[in-house]
């Protein structure tokens, strides 16, 4: 009940009210893993951003399942799989920027999508993580089986040789 496994890998990209860039982030997203991703919209309305309720501004996926450590391997390689200890959350996630999605193992340049980044977010679970989800009788995870900082650390350090700690 104790081992570590990654529930969740989570690829968003911003692209505020411009059109063209959410476009290139959708078609950017469908080229990375194959599959479609879902426009977010605005909840609040910005006027000094040009924002209203209902603009689509970002796209999103979630993935989940087998295919899921092929692809952090090929985002931590972007990274040159060294993370800083503030990308890692008290609540077992993990989250950083990928600057250029060219630096992405396996990808080309498209001229029609340009130069773009996304952001990554990876939760990390325990067996039984499924009563906080679940319908019926609810319950929050206990104390002592929550997954600290350091677990998540220890896991990306066994399961991907990821070097942790400050650039050098």
């Amino acid at each position: 009940m104790r081992e570590i496994r990654i529930e969740k890998i989570t690829l968003n990209i911003g692209a505020g009210k411009d059109q063209k860039k959410l476009d290139n982030g959708v078609a950017l997203l469908k080229n990375l893993t194959g599959i479609a991703p879902v426009k977010t919209k605005a909840k609040k309305r910005i006027p000094e951003w040009g924002l209203r309720v209902g603009v689509p501004i970002g796209c999103k996926l979630t993935l989940r399942g087998k295919e899921v450590p092929a692809l952090i391997k090929r985002l931590l390689e972007a990274k040159e799989f060294h993370l800083q200890e503030k990308q890692f959350t008290d609540e077992g996630t993990i989250s950083f920027g990928i600057p250029e999605y060219i630096d992405i193992g396996e990808m080309k340049y498209d001229p029609e999508i340009g130069i773009m980044g996304l952001e990554v977010c990876i939760t990390l679970e325990r067996p039984g993580f499924r009563i906080k989800r679940r319908v019926y009788q609810k319950k929050k995870i206990p104390k002592s089986h929550k997954i600290s900082k350091e677990e998540s650390i220890s896991f990306f350090k066994e399961q991907f040789n990821v070097k942790v700690g400050e650039v050098e």
